[in-house]
C-alpha cells in the first residue's frame, strides 16, 4: 500500500501528498458524505467499535484516535464513558482536525476531546501510554502501515486493546456485484452533486480495492506484535473490525 495511489503508482512521498490533498478538499462535508455512501450504516459499525472499545466510567482512561480528525469516534468514546473517558485525536490533515475542534466544542466535550496533529507512522507519545488505540476508516490512508501498527502497539499499554475498523472485502456472491457497482458509479456521482468532487472519492473507492483482505490484513497485525488478533465482518464483509491485544 505505501506506494499505491488508489490504483496508481506513486513514490512514498507523492502518496502523502495527494492524500493531504484529497482530505482538504472534502473535510468539510466528510461526515455528509459518510452518511450519503454507506446509507448512514457507518454510524452502526463505527457504535459496535466503541462498544468493543469498553472505556471505563470509573477511573481514568485515555484513548487514542488515529485518523479520526472529526471526532466522531472520540465523541462517542466520551459520551459512552459519562464524560470519564480523555480522547486523543491525531490526525495528520490539519482541515479534518479543524472540523473536529468546532464539533467538539459546539457538543461541549472539547474538555474531554484533544487534537493533535502528527504522523501515525510516528507517534509523539510516550510507550504505554493508552488504553485502547482505534482508528476508523483510516489505516488505508497510512502510505507505511506496517509502522503504523508497530507504533500501535507501542503506545497502548500492556493488556490494554487495539481496533481497527476498515472497509473490506465482501464475501457473498450477487451482494458483491452490487456494491461493486455502488461504489464505482454512485459513489462518484453522490460526490459530484454533493461538493463538485468527483476525484478525491474515485481515489476513496479504489483505495478500498487495493486494501489486504481480512486474513493478510490479520495477518500484519500479528506480526506487529498483538495476540488474540480476530476479525469481525459486519455487511458479510463490506466493512471489517480488527481487535488484538498488547499481552
Amino acid at each position: 500500500m505505501k506506494t499505491t495511489y488508489g490504483f496508481f503508482q506513486v513514490s512514498e512521498t507523492e502518496k502523502q501528498v495527494h492524500i493531504n490533498s484529497v482530505f482538504h478538499s472534502v473535510a468539510q462535508k466528510y461526515d455528509l458524505m459518510n452518511d450519503l455512501m454507506s446509507l448512514g450504516i457507518h454510524r452502526i459499525w463505527k457504535k459496535i467499535m466503541v462498544n468493543r472499545t469498553a472505556p471505563s466510567k470509573g477511573f481514568e482512561w485515555q484513548s487514542l484516535d488515529v485518523a479520526g480528525g472529526t471526532g466522531d469516534i472520540a465523541f462517542q468514546i466520551v459520551e459512552d464513558s459519562n464524560l470519564k473517558a480523555r480522547v486523543i485525536v491525531l490526525d495528520i490533515n490539519s482541515s479534518m482536525l479543524e472540523v473536529g475542534k468546532k464539533r467538539a466544542k459546539k457538543n461541549g466535550l472539547d474538555g474531554h476531546v484533544h487534537f493533535v496533529q502528527a504522523n501515525a507512522e510516528e507517534l509523539p507519545f510516550l510507550d504505554n501510554t493508552f488504553d485502547a488505540y482505534t482508528v476508523a476508516f483510516g489505516i488505508r490512508n497510512i502510505p507505511r502501515i506496517d509502522l503504523a501498527l508497530k507504533e500501535a502497539y507501542r503506545v497502548l499499554k500492556p493488556g490494554r486493546q487495539f481496533l481497527c475498523l476498515e472497509f473490506s472485502q465482501v464475501q457473498a456472491p450477487i451482494l458483491d456485484k452490487i456494491y461493486e457497482s455502488w461504489s464505482f458509479c454512485i459513489i462518484p456521482a453522490i460526490a459530484y452533486l454533493t461538493m463538485s468532487n468527483k476525484d478525491s472519492y474515485q481515489y476513496l473507492i479504489e483505495s478500498i480495492r487495493k486494501f489486504p483482505d481480512q486474513n493478510t490484513f490479520l495477518a500484519a497485525i500479528e506480526n506487529a506484535g498483538f495476540s488474540r488478533v480476530i476479525y469481525r465482518n459486519m455487511n458479510f464483509g463490506i466493512a471489517t473490525l480488527y481487535t488484538g491485544w498488547k499481552i
